[in-house]
């Protein structure tokens, strides 16, 4: 759902589990948290974290666009999620591909 749709559905992801899976949702989060060690919660933020890496990195959005596509309901709410789960501001993450990419062209000049 996070990485492979166009758009996320707009739905609570308690009804969207729920509906797709045709069980109750108390139920699958606690057999999912009991073998996973995680909360359905986290492992959905975990992987739209990784989505918005890889958007990031494509370079083709804007945060603000990002934000929209991934359903965060504010461009401040994706950057505070970023930083909890990441340590970085989705800022400082883009500009790190920009300095590794500089520091690999300088290499490659010598």
């Amino acid at each position: 759902m996070v990485h492979y749709a166009d758009e996320m559905p707009k739905i609570n992801y308690s009804d969207y589990l729920s509906d797709k899976l045709q069980y109750d949702y108390n139920h699958m989060a606690g057999l999912f948290s009991e073998v996973t060690g995680t909360t359905i919660e986290h492992f959905i933020i975990a992987h739209k974290i990784e989505k918005v890496k890889e958007l990031l990195l494509y370079d083709e959005l804007n945060l603000t666009e990002i934000s929209y596509k991934l359903n965060y309901s504010s461009v401040s709410h994706l950057s505070n999620q970023f930083k909890k789960v990441t340590g970085l501001t989705p800022t400082y993450f883009k500009n790190l591909k920009e300095h590794k990419k500089r520091i690999l062209l300088e290499k490659l000049g010598e």
